[in-house]
Order: structure tokens, then C-alpha cells, then sequence
């Protein structure tokens, strides 16, 4: 799981999860967002995948990308569950 927040460190990465919330997008139609090198945009896709976040599957001559929904989750119910064992009540 620690992966998982690793990469959602990053602001450009948590964008790029932003923008695959609204639709499974191209690395090109990905590019279009950002102001950065391919080499660049490739790297936080990779840890995007690494930590399960994003899956990616070849189209013809495109690699789309899409939200691994079950993995955010999974980490939204394990954050949430921290946040609640945190309040104890006494403020």
C-alpha cells in the first residue's frame, strides 16, 4: 500500500489520475495536459502502474490508460479507516 501513496505524492501524477477519472485516455491525449517531456509523462505513468493504480492495454498502435479503480479503493477505504482510528474524541 505504501507504493500506492508514494505515487499519489506527486502532484502531476495525481493529476493524471484526475483526468483518467473522467475517461480511459492516450499517453498522447495525457501529453496534451502537461507541459513535460514524453520521457517525463512515461515515468509517472510507470509508477502510476507499478503501484496498481493505473492499467494500461494496447489498442492498435495506442496504449490507453485507465483507472484501477478496485486498488484507489482500497486505499481510500484504508486511509479512511486510519482517519477514524485517529479521532478519539477528545478536543
Amino acid at each position: 500500500m505504501g507504493e500506492g501513496f508514494k505515487a499519489l505524492a506527486d502532484p502531476t501524477r495525481r493529476r493524471i489520475l484526475e483526468l483518467l477519472r473522467g475517461s480511459d485516455l492516450t499517453a498522447g491525449e495525457l501529453a496534451e495536459h502537461f507541459d513535460m517531456s514524453k520521457p517525463s509523462l512515461s515515468h509517472h505513468l510507470a509508477t502510476l502502474k507499478s503501484a496498481g493504480l493505473v492499467r494500461d492495454e494496447r489498442h492498435g498502435q495506442n496504449i490507453v490508460y485507465s483507472l484501477n479503480t478496485t486498488v484507489m479503493q482500497d486505499l481510500i477505504g484504508w486511509f479512511m479507516g486510519f482517519a477514524d482510528n485517529g479521532d478519539d474524541g477528545d478536543e
